[in-house]
């Protein structure tokens, strides 16, 4: 093999060594994979459904819990354009900027499409945990823009995050 040939295969080799490390670095590779290849293991939600007794419990040890505050950088998201069925979420990192315990007590959502998983202990301050929404477009041709408010004890609250999507028929 001449000299040429070796230093393209070493270029190539390490180029893509290079944007693979990016891809992982980046946290791109955890949904944006799954979402678009089904690559990866199957997301399971913890299960969400709160009795409504179960829900008053919450709203009320949340309500009795001193204020904090809460960072979420990025409160819109874009799916992008998708096939009608097609399943997809996003992870939305929610940081306590505040001195107490950040209690979240619910997550709702705008409609049964769209289904969300969150931390269900407080979030001590200076913690991040992660409010995931996994949005089912089956039956939601067009543009979709969907909202859910986070319950917690800030006075921002209730705090809106939400998506869009552009959903195709198969």
């Amino acid at each position: 093999m001449n000299a040429t040939l070796k230093t393209i295969l070493l270029t190539v080799l390490a180029l893509s060594v290079f944007a693979i490390a990016l891809v992982e670095l980046s946290g791109v590779s955890q949904n944006a994979l799954f979402n678009k290849y089904k690559i990866g293991e199957e997301h399971k939600h913890e299960e969400v459904k709160i009795s409504s007794d179960d829900k008053a419990k919450r709203d009320e040890e949340m309500k009795a819990m001193p204020k904090t505050t809460m960072d979420v950088p990025n409160t819109k998201f874009d799916f992008g354009k998708m096939k009608d069925g097609d399943k997809v979420r996003h992870n939305w990192t929610v940081k306590n900027t505040g001195s107490n315990p950040l209690m979240i007590s619910n997550v709702q959502t705008s409609c049964g499409c769209t289904a969300p998983s969150f931390p269900k202990e407080p979030i001590l301050p200076g913690a991040e945990a992660i409010i995931t929404l996994e949005f089912n477009s089956a039956g939601k041709e067009g543009l979709v823009n969907k909202n859910a408010l986070i319950i917690a004890n800030t006075d921002d609250s209730p705090f809106s995050i939400g998506f869009t999507a552009e959903v195709e028929k198969k």
